[in-house]
């Protein structure tokens, strides 16, 4: 049997404003209110009414057959019920559906598990906690942000007991030359790990409407054809599972509406639906399905699901993105041993990836992908805009 696992990042950055030195000390706001309100009403409009509306209906319509996960960050549902009720009701309303699990990860959104590790315990219960409240649902899948994984993350999940699964990139450093499409085990025989099939994944993701790509046009019978493909390798009959982990934004805002991406997965998943040996599976429903054990892996450094690297380098591959993320971590750590209840909110706040993805400085391909989510002119000014912004926090800290 080959399992499909959908899993989709949902998340929304509170974007900083343009925070100039003369705005030190003058009580100017720290985060661009308009810019979040626009931005999150702009993809509500493209992406998120008309996804959630389809998967739905699809849900429905298969009887629970279809199924799906997401990861949505604390950043996310502050902003859906401050902007966009309308948008929260409707995650809610699928999340009810039962075809949907909801993951456990970062409430910001933040490495924080590469910076301060009581920090990343502090954010994953925040984010438990309000997935609970909010949904009525409790995780038991973990993703960290941007699929970053390590060994040593296992070791510190282990805090957390209700995490039996985490999501992994496939990347080729961890899988030399195997499938992705069978699960593995952490290196301390504790977590099972599913790994992203990125060449399927990207394949919406990123390639769906270039037309400069030489498998272009992506039509539903052609990618169907190459998932039911997969199965010709295995001949032990193990069950084999498909895990295509995508931003949910790709719907309707990285792929336009007018590029036929809405009719193209509805096909697939009713194409897929008629397969007698596939199936759509949770997350953690992985578990309860293998007919085998799992090889053992070890990730000594980490691994991500950004760029061509795979690695921390999208965020952590200059010195602004080092100096903007190690002071910013000093001044949290600083501001809890004050216990400066008004600031740690929003340091935590300023934790989050996204703002270190803009500063980040490189060329070609993955340049262009940085300066495309991006809303500020150059990685250098973000870095001036954020670091007056942790100047004006550190003179109140000082007071």
């Amino acid at each position: 049997m080959l399992y499909i696992i959908f899993y989709f990042q949902v998340h929304q950055p509170f974007r900083i404003n343009k925070y100039k030195v003369f705005d030190i000390k003058n009580s100017v706001a720290y985060f661009d209110e308009d810019l979040n309100r626009h931005i999150f009403n702009k993809v509500s409009e493209r992406c998120y009414l008309l996804t959630n509306k389809l998967f739905k209906e699809l849900i429905e319509i298969s009887d629970g057959r279809f199924k799906i996960s997401f990861s949505i960050t604390g950043t996310f549902i502050e902003q859906a019920k401050k902007y966009r009720p309308d948008i929260y009701k409707s995650f809610l309303d699928l999340v009810q559906t039962g075809g949907v699990e909801l993951l456990n990860e970062t409430y910001y959104h933040s490495l924080s598990s590469i910076f301060d590790l009581d920090e990343f315990l502090e954010q994953v219960a925040k984010h438990a906690e309000i997935i609970k409240k909010e949904f009525g649902f409790t995780p038991h899948v973990f993703r960290n942000t941007e699929l970053i994984y390590f060994d040593k993350l296992s070791d510190v999940l282990l805090n957390l007991p209700h995490i039996k699964t985490i999501l992994i990139e496939g990347a080729d450093k961890i899988l030399k030359g195997e499938s992705p499409l069978y699960p593995r085990i952490s290196y301390n025989h504790v977590h099972l790990l599913l790994l992203k099939h990125y060449k399927l994944s990207d394949d919406i993701a990123f390639r769906f409407s270039d037309r400069s790509w030489e498998k272009y046009p992506l039509t539903a019978e052609k990618y169907v054809s190459w998932i039911k493909n997969l199965t010709l390798t295995e001949k032990e009959g193990k069950n084999l599972y498909l895990n295509l982990f995508v931003d949910y934004e790709t719907f309707g805002e990285h792929q336009w509406k007018e590029s036929g991406i809405f009719e193209f997965i509805k096909k697939v998943i009713e194409l897929l639906l008629n397969e007698k040996n596939i199936s759509f599976l949770l997350p953690s429903e992985v578990i309860s399905t293998l007919n085998y054990k799992p090889k053992t892996v070890s990730v000594p450094e980490p691994t991500s699901w950004a760029d061509t690297e795979r690695d921390l380098s999208a965020w952590l591959s200059n010195s602004l993105q080092w100096n903007a993320m190690k002071t910013c971590y000093e001044l949290l750590k600083l501001a809890k041993e004050k216990e400066k209840k008004d600031l740690i909110p929003i340091l935590k706040t300023l934790t989050t990836s996204d703002l270190f993805y803009y500063m980040c400085i490189k060329y070609f391909q993955d340049g262009d992908v940085h300066k495309y989510f991006s809303p500020y002119s150059s990685p250098e000014e973000i870095y001036r805009y954020y670091m007056n912004i942790l100047s004006d926090i550190e003179e109140n800290l000082e007071e």
